[in-house]
């Protein structure tokens, strides 16, 4: 039975478990969509590139245990997807990227949209190749997965130039088997045993939960394991959400004090990288105890007392079995009691700004109502897409489950929103969808709102609008002076009229207690929706430029 390429890439995608692709529209790539008809795969079809990658990242970050797949046309479709891929670089999301090129038999001969995919694409990447042999696509993209999905994931770009793609291939091809979770690795038993020696000797230690908890899948393991010793938790990346708010040992307003008593801190995927001064904020004599999934990542920036190299599940598995072995009691009690303490005051002093009546709207006002019309609506999933609004919301908004908060990442990109949701909202239809937006991210992708109509996705947006780059004017106008600001201000633009013009429904607040009312309507209407939110424009800065 004669089968073209794209027919053949299709199948192996059903083999990997792949529901939806995401993608914009190019004569590279028209024959997958042709296979993925066959193979009721799902196609969502963008108004960027970028968006499309971006989707794809979602569908990975919502979907555990599986890929997400993005499909861009050659040239320009690949460089503007280039953003994407290098979001999920840095945020270790496995997606696949498919990529066009002219045809291999005009190779090097100038054909349209022509150019090095793969020089511009490696060093973004985990593996990036070109298939020049139609039946070999199968086992290429089975290459690719495994390469995306294994030690720490992230991308892999597969070029298929379009001859290659709408070649028929006679013979039989087998597809090979997929798999999209890989085995799982268990640290060193000795260092482990050096792990609870080190415990055992700390008086004041503390945990942070990063991105590798969730790709471990390891929150399980981890949760029981600071509910045997009572250790004090923070997260940051996407270990948001892996300890409860309701836990004892969760803690979120209390890190920077934590830190300065420290005698110990156990990095549990959580890399020392910008969000951790690089190592700086741990004090010089406190021991570290670093778990990761790949052994280059430990001792960045700082060397660790202790590595533990593997999946972090089998990690915490080992920890807790060991501590048992020993017949150790680790309590830390005390000292998390400590800290709450801490972490009370600090909620009480939020309190007023938490109530404001202010006009224009104080943002953590905003963002108090948003939380607080969370809470009537079930489990929502919540994606932040700016700077100061989104570290604004995710001190006030808490993340309920795994997975029910995203943001960019370390790469800082803004304009995930929409896309993001997009994915977030086939994944889970029957959960609610939000989206925080600065008004500056708005304007990357706020074009998605078309897609989102378009397939019947009924995502709620909110903007806080202060009419600013709020995060760039602050230290601008400190350093160089309020009257020599460039490049950072915004109008007060009405993005819910963008929105109502789409097909969408829009909704304008200017004061506080309109806020309420205009999410309760958005919801009601079943439409993709904006809520535009004249919010104060803040001009106190206390120092630093956020990298």
């Amino acid at each position: 039975m004669s089968l073209h390429g794209g027919k053949l890439a299709a199948k192996a995608l059903k083999e990997a478990g792949v529901e939806v692709i995401f993608t914009l529209s190019g004569g590279h790539i028209m024959p997958l969509y042709d296979g993925c008809i066959d193979e009721g795969i799902k196609i969502v079809d963008v108004r960027h590139e970028q968006a499309a990658v971006h989707a794809a990242d979602s569908w990975a970050r919502c979907n555990p245990g599986k890929i997400g797949v993005a499909a861009i046309t050659a040239g320009p479709g690949v460089t503007d997807g280039v953003t994407g891929i290098a979001n999920a670089w840095r945020a270790n999301s496995p997606i696949l990227i498919f990529g066009g090129q002219g045809p291999f038999e005009n190779l090097r001969r100038g054909s349209l949209q022509e150019m090095d995919h793969l020089g511009v694409v490696r060093p973004i990447t985990k593996y990036c190749d070109a298939v020049y042999e139609s039946k070999r696509i199968p086992e290429y993209i089975e290459l690719a997965i495994r390469h995306a999905v294994s030690g720490i994931p992230g991308p892999a770009y597969l070029e298929i130039p379009m001859d290659i793609f709408m070649g028929n291939v006679e013979e039989e091809v087998k597809i090979p088997k997929i798999r999209t979770v890989p085995p799982r690795l268990s640290p060193d038993k000795v260092e482990v045993a050096k792990a609870i020696e080190l415990l055992q000797q700390a008086e004041r230690p503390m945990m942070m939960a990063g991105t590798s908890v969730k790709w471990s899948y390891a929150s399980k393991d981890m949760n029981s394991f600071i509910s045997e010793t009572h250790m004090p938790t923070y997260t940051n990346g996407m270990g948001r959400g892996s300890v409860p708010p309701d836990s004892p040992e969760f803690l979120n307003r209390s890190r920077r004090d934590a830190l300065e008593k420290i005698d110990l801190i156990v990095l549990a995927g959580t890399l020392l990288d910008f969000r951790m001064r690089f190592g700086q904020t741990i004090p010089a004599d406190a021991k570290i105890i670093q778990l990761d999934m790949d052994a280059t990542l430990i001792g960045q920036n700082r060397q660790a007392d202790v590595p533990l190299v593997g999946n972090l599940a089998c990690t915490f598995e080992a920890l807790s079995e060991e501590i048992k072995k020993q017949g150790v009691t680790l309590d830390f009690s005390g000292w998390r009691d400590e800290l709450r303490e801490i972490e009370n005051k600090a909620e009480a002093k939020v309190q007023a700004k938490l109530n404001s009546d202010e006009v224009p709207i104080d943002p953590q006002r905003m963002c108090r109502e948003v939380r607080d019309w969370l809470d009537t609506i079930g489990d929502p999933i919540v994606i932040g897409d700016g700077g100061d609004i989104v570290a604004t919301a995710a001190k006030i908004i808490p993340v309920k489950s795994e997975g029910a908060w995203m943001d960019p990442g370390p790469l800082g990109t803004l304009g995930v929103g929409m896309p993001f949701a997009l994915a977030a909202k086939l994944a889970h239809p029957d959960r609610p969808v939000v989206i925080m937006y600065g008004d500056g991210s708005f304007g990357f992708n706020g074009m998605e709102y078309d897609t989102a109509v378009r397939f019947g996705l009924p995502i709620i947006g909110i903007v806080g609008n202060d009419a600013a780059w709020g995060q760039m004017m602050r230290p601008q106008g400190a350093i160089y002076g309020w009257d020599r600001l460039e490049g950072v201000l915004l109008n007060r633009t009405r993005y819910d009229k963008v929105v109502e013009a789409l097909g969408g429904h829009g909704e304008y607040v200017t004061e506080p207690h309109q806020i309420r009312p205009a999410l309760e309507r958005a919801a009601a209407s079943g439409l993709p929706s904006l809520i535009n939110v004249e919010i104060r424009q803040d001009r106190e800065y206390s120092g630093g430029i956020y990298v």
